[in-house]
């Protein structure tokens, strides 16, 4: 971090699989902002997503230049966290050990990146990099993690940084602490996501991405097994053909042939049964979802917030709220707010609210939990 005056100038770095966002924040205020959609080809033709780290770097610096934001006014560099080892909650400082893991994973994913390209950036600039609540945070409880099958676990992989972002939000607006508060968090996406917040700590949320929960406009989620092995053995399918269709081929898409929630509530509009059906049907899981973690919860329940894309839906969001607006208050937070959740996180730390965690202090996970010692 820089000497002297602090202007909180924050450049915030979030990488997708085909486009880069970046923006710069003064304190809470966007001072410039771009969504660059790179050539799928040029992407296409890096063998591994660590490949592409140069080409994304020159695109961040261009953009700077363009925008006329002098590199050494940058006072910390936030990014998207990667597909790192299990986790807890926070901020983390990007440094060598975390960008070589990255440089060697075999999870292959563009959030990757943003650790690596502001760590690139922020070395030159003798400022720090952060990295906050990746998707892999894991503050599950022991009971969470168990499954039916033993040798085989339940895995906290979620909207990680909207859900810890919405929930400070939520507790704000309570005039509470987020670590004084018991928070239902839906995530309304291309996945979804439901996680129990309790004091602070996600303590149990469903796998949005491997098949868990309700199901989503793209993925199949939670699915009957015997059903799924039926697919996997007599339809002559590779694991990647099966895996497509669980997961970018599921939900909202192989009922209704689109993952757009704006047409699936035109389609209802025209008399489309079949649409409303699944529709309701994809809200009426969530709400089963949010009734599993009242339980985790054990009934004490301060709010059920409602966030992400979907959450936009007035539709939706009705069907759901009237099937858990008993159990507790219902908040809503349409859309992702990633820069934001980003930069706020920047901002903690260079206002001392939060003290930056290092990723190789992390112990390795033993018996469910995180070993800190």
């Amino acid at each position: 971090m820089k000497k002297g005056r602090i202007k909180e100038r924050i450049l915030v770095i979030n990488p997708g699989s085909t486009s880069t966002k970046i923006a710069v924040f003064e304190g809470e205020n966007v001072i410039a902002e771009k969504n660059i959609d790179h050539d799928t080809a040029m992407i296409k033709s890096y063998e591994r997503v660590a490949d592409q780290l140069e080409f994304r770097k020159k695109a961040v610096l261009d953009f700077l230049a363009e925008a006329g934001i002098d590199t050494g006014s940058l006072d910390c560099i936030v990014g998207r966290g990667g597909l790192l080892r299990p986790l807890s909650g926070g901020t983390y400082l990007v440094d060598e050990a975390m960008c070589r893991e990255l440089q060697n994973t075999k999870n292959e994913h563009a959030s990757n990146l943003g650790a690596l390209i502001s760590w690139e950036i922020a070395k030159s600039l003798e400022v720090c990099s952060y990295i906050a609540d990746p998707v892999v945070v894991d503050e599950m409880e022991p009971l969470a993690r168990i499954s039916g099958l033993k040798g085989i676990e339940r895995k906290s992989i979620f909207h990680a940084l909207n859900q810890k972002a919405v929930a400070r939000r939520a507790a704000a607006a309570l005039n509470k602490g987020y670590g004084e508060c018991s928070l239902i968090i839906a995530h309304l996406g291309g996945g979804i996501s439901v996680g129990a917040h309790r004091r602070g700590r996600v303590i149990d949320v469903n796998n949005a991405l491997d098949g868990d929960g309700p199901f989503s406009p793209e993925r199949a989620g939670g699915m009957p097994v015997c059903a799924i092995v039926e697919l996997c053995l007599g339809s002559g399918l590779g694991e990647k053909e099966i895996r497509k269709r669980l997961v970018g081929g599921g939900g909202l898409v192989s009922h209704l042939g689109t993952n757009d929630a704006r047409k699936v509530e035109a389609m209802i509009r025209e008399g489309n049964e079949e649409a409303r059906l699944v529709f309701e049907g994809m809200a009426y899981q969530v709400a089963k979802e949010i009734g599993s973690c009242a339980a985790v919860l054990k009934g004490t329940v301060d709010a059920i917030v409602l966030t992400g894309g979907l959450a936009h839906s007035a539709m939706l969001v009705g069907w759901i709220r009237e099937r858990v607006e008993f159990i507790a208050p219902v908040m809503v937070y349409p859309g992702e707010g990633e820069m934001e959740a980003l930069a706020a996180a920047g901002l903690r730390v260079l206002r001392g609210e939060e003290p930056p965690q290092r990723y190789g202090g992390q112990g390795e996970k033993r018996d469910g939990m995180i070993d800190r010692r």
